[in-house]
C-alpha cells in the first residue's frame, strides 16, 4: 500500500502541471504576433530607408537602412499601410494568430507626378510631357481595368478631345466619317502603324489591351514624323515590358445589356449577354524579356444580325547582350481571328432600330497576323539607334458575298538614330519604307510603295527654353505610277515659364495619300452603292497651336492643368459624296472639302490622398468651331463640316478606400452640326434609311452618359467588380443610323500574381 504522503504528492504535482498549463495557455493566447519583412522599390529592388509603416491608431515603426522592419502587436485582424515619400501608400490585410510570425515583403510602386511622365510619341525619343512643343494625352491601363473597356474605340471614345464614329477616329474635329476607308489619325503600337494595306483604317481589333503599358495620343498633324495618314494626329499603344519580378494578370468577365428606353425597339426573347477573358504573363529570364497576351470575347450583340467572336494572342521577345551593353533585340507577334456580322443601315426608326437591314447584312471571317523583327542599340543620353519591320498580311472573307473578298500584305521598315551633338542640341533623323501588295475581287490587284526621309533637330539655347525644327520628304507609287516628291515641315518651342508652369507653341504640315478602297472599291450593299474613283488627290493641311501646361504639387496633391488654343486648316478633304455618276447614282470618294477649324481645350488631371482615401479626377472639355472656306477667296463659307460637334466634355471621378474603389464618368457631347444631303433630301432619305430623317429632327440635340463602377478587393491578389455602362439609359446616335449600346451591365474577376 502506498503511503498517504506519496499519494498526496501526487495529486500536488497533477495539480501544479495543470496549473503550468493554464499558465501556459493564457500567455500564449496574450502572446503578440510578429510581423516582419522588407520595404522596397517595386521596379529597381532597392531598399526604402525610413519608409513608415502604420498598422494600429497612433502604433507605427519605420524602416531601417537595408529597408527592414519588425512590428510586435495583439493578435487579430490588421490594416497595415506602408508609406513612403515619391511612392504611392500600400494597404495589406491580415488576421494575425498569436504568437505568429508573418513575412510580409512589400514593393511600393514610384509615385510618378502628372507634370513628370515620360512619353515616347511626340518627338519618337523619351521626353518629359511638360516639356513637349505639342499637345500630348496619356491614357493609362486603370482607366482599362476599371473600366471593363474590351473595345478600344469605346475607350478612345472617353478621352477628351476624341471621338470615333463607327471605326473613323478624328482628333479635335480633324476628321467626320468617310464609310470604313482610309483614316486621318495614325494608330500605331510601339511605333509601327497598325492601319489595313487596303482600306487605309485602323485595324482597331489589333490594338492590345491585355498588356498595356499606356496609350499616348498626340492632337494635331504630324505628319513629318510619321508620315501619311498622321494629317490629323496620332495614338500610339505602348505595350508593358517585364518588371523585376514574374507577373500574371488575368479576368473573366460577363454581363448583359438591359432594355432600350423605346420598348418597341426590343426585338429579342433571351437576354443579349456578352463575355470576355484575357490572360497575360510577362517574366524576366536572365537577359531575355518574355511577355505573352490573350483576349476572347463573345458578344450576342444588342442588334439583331450583329454578333462577334474573336479571339487575340501577342508576343513579344526581347534579349539583352551580354557582350554588347546598350544592345537589344528580338520581335513581337501579334494575330487575331474574328468572325462576325458588322452594323451597316438599320431596317426603320419606328421598329428596327436595333435590327440590321438584312440587305446589308453579310457575315465576314477575318484574319490578321503581324510579325516585327526590331534591333536596337543605345547609350542613355549619348546616342540610340532603332531598326523595326512589320510584316501583316490579313484575309476578309466572306462567305455569302465573295466579291468583297480581299487579301492585303505589307511590310514595312523604319530606321532611326537620335545623338546628342552638344549639351544644347541633339538630332532625330529616320528612314522609312512601306510596301504593300493587295490582292481582292473588291478593289481590284494593286502594289504600292511609300519611301521618306526625316530628320528633326531639338535646341536648347538656355536651361528654360526647348526649340524643335523638322523636315521630311514623302514619296508614293501606285501601281508603277509615281506621285510627285512631298516636303513637310514642323517647328516648335517649350518655354518653362516658372518651376512648374511650361508654355509651349507649334506648327506641323500634315498629309495623307487616299487609300486604295477609297479610289477603287466598286460594291452594292442594299441601297448603297460605292463607285470607284481613280482620279483621287492626295489630302493636306497644317496645324498650329499654343498652349500651357501647368503643374500642381502640394503635399497631398498632384496634378496638372493643361489649356490650349488650336487652329487646322486642310484641302483636298476626301469625303463619299452621293450622286449621279456616269457609273450610276451612288458614293464615290471626292476631293470636296476644304476645311477650318478653331478651338479651345482645356485637360486636367489631379491625384490627391487624405489619410486613407485616395482620389482621382480626370476631365477636358473642347469647344470647336469647324466650317468649310473658299480655297480660291480664302473666306469661310459659314457651311459647318460634316460629322463635327462644338462641344464636347468628360469628367472621371474615382477614389478608393480600404478594400473598396469606387468611380464615376461622365461624357458629354453637342449636337452633330452637318451630315451627309442624302440622309435629308427628300428624294432619297427614305430610300437609304427608313425613318431617319424624323429621327433625326427630333432627336439631333447631344447626348449625356455616365458609367458608374464598384471594386472590391478579396485579397491582396483578386479583385471583384461592377460596371453599369450607360447608367441612365441614355439614348443616342453616332453616325446616321448607328443607334449606340444602351444600358449593360458587367461583372468581372480580375487578378494579378
Amino acid at each position: 500500500r502506498r503511503h498517504p504522503h506519496d499519494l498526496q504528492g501526487k495529486a500536488m504535482r497533477i495539480f501544479l502541471s495543470l496549473l503550468f498549463g493554464l499558465f501556459t495557455f493564457l500567455l500564449s493566447a496574450a502572446e503578440p504576433g510578429i510581423i516582419t519583412g522588407r520595404v522596397s522599390d517595386q521596379s529597381t529592388l532597392e531598399p526604402l530607408p525610413g519608409a513608415t509603416i502604420i498598422f494600429r491608431r497612433n502604433q507605427g515603426t519605420t524602416t531601417d537602412s537595408d529597408g527592414n522592419y519588425t512590428i510586435r502587436t495583439e493578435p487579430g485582424s490588421l490594416s497595415i499601410t506602408f508609406q513612403y515619400v515619391g511612392y504611392k501608400s500600400q494597404t495589406s490585410y491580415l488576421n494575425l494568430k498569436p504568437g505568429e510570425t508573418v513575412i510580409m515583403d512589400v514593393g511600393l510602386e514610384a509615385d510618378v507626378t502628372e507634370i513628370d511622365q515620360v512619353v515616347v510619341s511626340a518627338n519618337k525619343v523619351e521626353q518629359r510631357i511638360s516639356e513637349l512643343t505639342v499637345s500630348l494625352s496619356i491614357i493609362r491601363p486603370e482607366l482599362v481595368s476599371g473600366g471593363h473597356i474590351t473595345n478600344t474605340q469605346e475607350l478612345l471614345n472617353k478621352t477628351s478631345g476624341v471621338e470615333v464614329l463607327d471605326g473613323q477616329a478624328s482628333i479635335r474635329g480633324g476628321s467626320g466619317f468617310s464609310y470604313g476607308a482610309g483614316s486621318r489619325v495614325l494608330a500605331l503600337v510601339d511605333g509601327l502603324p497598325i492601319l489595313a494595306a487596303d482600306a487605309g483604317n485602323i485595324k482597331w481589333n489589333s490594338l492590345p489591351l491585355e498588356n498595356l503599358s499606356q496609350v499616348e495620343i498626340i492632337k494635331g498633324a504630324s505628319s513629318v514624323l510619321y508620315g501619311s495618314s498622321a494629317l490629323n494626329g496620332v495614338i500610339n499603344f505602348r505595350t508593358a515590358d517585364p518588371g523585376p519580378r514574374p507577373e500574371t494578370m488575368f479576368y473573366a468577365e460577363t454581363g448583359i445589356f438591359d432594355r432600350p428606353r423605346q420598348r418597341n425597339w426590343i426585338w429579342w426573347d433571351s437576354p443579349r449577354m456578352f463575355s470576355s477573358a484575357t490572360l497575360s504573363h510577362m517574366q524576366k529570364f536572365g537577359n531575355t524579356d518574355i511577355s505573352l497576351g490573350s483576349f476572347l470575347i463573345i458578344d450576342n450583340g444588342y442588334r439583331r444580325l450583329n454578333d462577334e467572336k474573336f479571339g487575340r494572342l501577342n508576343l513579344k521577345l526581347r534579349h539583352y547582350s551580354r557582350k554588347m551593353q546598350g544592345l537589344s533585340y528580338g520581335f513581337s507577334m501579334n494575330t487575331n481571328m474574328s468572325k462576325k456580322t458588322d452594323f451597316i443601315l438599320w431596317e426603320n426608326a419606328e421598329t428596327g432600330a436595333l435590327k440590321h437591314s438584312e440587305s446589308t447584312a453579310i457575315a465576314l471571317r477575318g484574319s490578321f497576323l503581324a510579325f516585327d523583327p526590331f534591333i536596337s542599340y543605345r547609350k542613355p543620353g549619348r546616342f540610340q539607334h532603332d531598326l523595326r519591320s512589320r510584316l501583316q498580311v490579313s484575309q476578309n472573307r466572306f462567305p455569302e458575298s465573295a466579291q468583297n473578298d480581299s487579301r492585303p500584305m505589307s511590310f514595312l521598315t523604319d530606321y532611326q538614330s537620335w545623338f546628342r551633338v552638344s549639351e544644347f542640341v541633339s538630332i532625330n533623323a529616320g528612314l522609312y519604307g512601306y510596301a504593300s501588295k493587295i490582292e481582292s475581287n473588291f478593289y481590284g490587284d494593286h502594289n504600292a510603295l511609300n519611301l521618306a526621309a526625316f530628320a528633326q533637330t531639338d535646341i536648347t539655347p538656355f536651361n528654360r527654353l526647348k526649340l524643335v525644327a523638322g523636315v521630311r520628304m514623302e514619296y508614293n507609287e501606285l501601281d508603277g505610277e509615281s506621285d510627285k516628291l512631298v516636303p513637310l515641315f514642323r517647328a516648335g518651342l517649350n518655354y518653362r515659364l516658372l518651376d512648374f508652369t511650361f508654355l509651349r507653341a507649334s506648327f506641323g504640315q500634315g498629309y495623307r495619300t487616299p487609300a486604295i478602297a477609297e479610289k477603287f472599291a466598286a460594291t452594292t450593299l442594299g441601297s448603297v452603292v460605292i463607285i470607284p474613283n481613280p482620279f483621287l488627290k492626295s489630302e493636306s493641311g497644317w496645324n498650329t497651336e499654343i498652349g500651357i501646361k501647368q503643374g500642381i504639387m502640394t503635399s497631398s496633391m498632384n496634378g496638372l492643368i493643361d489649356i490650349a488654343l488650336f487652329y487646322s486648316q486642310n484641302i483636298d478633304l476626301i469625303e463619299f459624296v452621293f450622286g449621279a455618276y456616269p457609273e450610276g447614282l451612288g458614293f464615290r470618294a471626292t476631293n470636296i472639302e476644304a476645311s477650318r477649324v478653331y478651338g479651345l481645350e482645356t485637360e486636367i488631371m489631379l491625384n490627391n490622398s487624405f489619410g486613407r482615401y485616395n482620389y482621382t479626377v480626370t476631365g477636358g472639355y473642347v469647344f470647336m468651331y469647324p466650317v468649310e472656306f473658299d480655297p480660291m477667296t480664302g473666306l469661310n463659307t459659314d457651311v459647318y463640316l460634316k460629322f463635327r460637334r462644338k462641344h464636347s466634355a468628360k469628367l472621371n471621378i474615382s477614389t478608393s478606400y480600404k478594400r473598396y474603389e469606387l468611380g464615376l464618368g461622365m461624357y458629354a457631347r453637342s449636337r452633330i452640326l452637318n451630315i451627309d444631303d442624302v440622309f435629308v433630301n427628300p428624294l432619297t432619305r427614305e430610300a437609304i434609311l427608313p425613318g431617319f430623317f424624323d429621327y433625326w429632327i427630333e432627336n439631333n440635340s447631344g447626348h449625356f452618359v455616365m458609367d458608374a463602377t464598384l471594386g472590391y478587393k478579396l485579397t491582396e491578389q483578386l479583385n471583384l467588380s461592377w460596371v453599369i455602362k450607360n447608367l441612365t439609359n441614355a439614348e443616342y446616335m453616332g453616325r446616321p443610323g448607328d443607334i449606340q449600346p444602351h444600358r449593360s451591365f458587367s461583372m468581372r474577376l480580375s487578378g494579378r500574381f
